[in-house]
C-alpha cells in the first residue's frame, strides 16, 4: 500500500511539475511576443516619413507660383513652382491672410540674381519638410508633355509638345459645376466624422475624368461613398478617390482593377449613391462628385488610423483652366477624350 502510494504522489508531482512548465513557458511566450508587438510598434512610430500634412495654399498663391515656373523656361535661370510656394510657405509660417503676388516675385528675383535655394533656405528650418510635403502634392502636376491638337492643314489631329499643367479638372470640360470649400465638416452617416475630400454639385452622368494620370486601385461598392473609384498615382505618393457615381452606369464600360489611365481620361460619371449597405441604391441627396487626395509617404499609411487627406478645394479651382474635352458615343454611351495626352520621349 506504502508502495502504491508513493508512485501515486510521484505522479501528481510529476503532473503539477508539468503543468507548471507549460504555465511558465506560455507565460514567458505571451511576454515574449507582447514584448515583440512592442518593438514592431514603436518602430513603427519611429519611421522617419511625413505623418501629417495641412495644405494651406490659396489658389491665388499656386497659380502665381505657376505662371513663374513655366515663364522662366525660357530664361537662364528655370524656376520651381514648389520650390517657390515651400519657401514663400517656410517663411510665412503656413499662414496665407496676407498673401500678396510680389512676395512670390520677391522669391523670384532673389533666384533670377544668382542666388541658389540652398543659399536662400540655409537657415529655414521647415523648409526641407515643405518641400517633401509640397512634392508630394503637386509634383505630378507640371511639366513637358504632348498633346493631340487640332490640324490646321488638313484633317485629322496632330502633336503639340508643350510645358504647362499635365492634370485636369476631375469634371470634363463644358459641363457645369459648383463648389465651396467644405473639408472638414461634419458627417454622420454610420459614425460621427469629419469630411475628408471637396464636394463638386454637378447634374447626374457629368463624365468624370482622371485628374492624374495612375493605376486603379479600388473599383466597386463602399456603403459610404457608393460607386467609387480610387487611383493611384504612378509615383505612388498620391491616392485620387472618386465617390458617388451614377447608379446603373457609374464606370468607364472597360475600366477594371489594374487599368492604367491617363490625365484627363474619363473613367466614370456624377451621381448620388452611397450611405447604404446595399449596392446601387441612391441616398445621397444632391447629385455630386466626391474628390479627395491622400498622401502617401510609407505604404502602412494606405489603409490606417494615419491617412492624411489634405483639402484640395483651392486645387480644384487651379485646375478649373484646365478641363478635358469629351464626346459620346451614341453606341456605347461612354464618353471619351477628345484630345489624347502622353509623355514626351525625349
Amino acid at each position: 500500500m506504502l508502495l502504491i502510494f508513493k508512485k501515486r504522489t510521484f505522479i501528481c508531482l510529476c503532473l503539477v511539475a508539468l503543468f507548471g512548465t507549460i504555465i511558465f513557458g506560455g507565460s514567458l511566450l505571451f511576454l515574449s511576443n507582447n514584448k515583440s508587438i512592442n518593438v514592431l510598434s514603436n518602430e513603427e512610430n519611429n519611421k522617419d516619413y511625413i505623418k501629417w500634412v495641412d495644405f494651406n495654399v490659396p489658389y491665388e498663391a499656386m497659380n502665381k507660383a505657376l505662371k513663374l515656373d513655366i515663364d522662366s523656361q525660357e530664361k537662364e535661370v528655370k524656376l520651381n513652382w514648389i520650390e517657390l510656394l515651400a519657401y514663400l510657405t517656410a517663411e510665412n509660417g503656413n499662414n496665407f491672410k496676407g498673401f500678396k503676388e510680389k512676395q512670390l516675385d520677391a522669391i523670384a528675383k532673389m533666384l533670377e540674381s544668382g542666388k541658389t535655394i540652398q543659399e536662400l533656405t540655409e537657415n529655414m528650418k521647415y523648409y526641407p519638410y515643405y518641400y517633401e510635403a509640397y512634392s508630394a502634392v503637386l509634383s505630378g502636376f507640371l511639366g513637358e508633355y504632348e498633346i493631340e491638337v487640332k490640324d490646321e492643314n488638313g484633317e485629322g489631329n496632330r502633336w503639340e509638345r508643350r510645358y504647362g499643367l499635365k492634370v485636369f479638372s476631375p469634371i470634363a470640360k463644358t459641363f457645369p459645376y459648383n463648389h465651396y470649400d467644405d473639408f472638414g465638416n461634419s458627417r454622420s452617416y454610420g459614425f460621427k466624422r469629419t469630411h475628408l475630400g471637396n464636394d463638386l454639385m454637378g447634374q447626374v452622368g457629368t463624365p468624370i475624368v482622371a485628374m492624374e494620370g495612375g493605376i486603379v486601385e479600388a473599383l466597386g461598392w463602399n456603403k459610404y461613398g457608393g460607386w467609387r473609384i480610387g487611383i493611384r498615382s504612378l509615383d505612388s505618393k498620391r491616392y485620387y478617390y472618386y465617390a458617388h457615381l451614377r447608379k446603373n452606369f457609374p464606370y468607364r464600360k472597360d475600366l477594371k482593377v489594374g487599368s492604367e489611365v491617363k490625365a484627363g481620361d474619363v473613367i466614370g460619371y456624377l451621381g448620388r449613391t452611397g450611405y447604404s449597405n446595399e449596392e446601387n441604391v441612391n441616398n445621397i441627396q444632391q447629385a455630386h462628385l466626391h474628390f479627395g487626395m491622400q498622401l502617401i509617404f510609407d505604404e502602412s499609411q494606405k489603409e490606417s488610423d494615419n491617412e492624411i487627406w489634405i483639402d484640395v478645394y483651392q486645387i480644384i479651382r487651379l485646375l478649373d483652366q484646365q478641363r478635358s474635352e469629351v464626346i459620346k458615343n451614341p453606341e456605347t454611351k461612354d464618353y471619351s477624350r477628345v484630345y489624347d495626352i502622353r509623355e514626351c520621349t525625349d
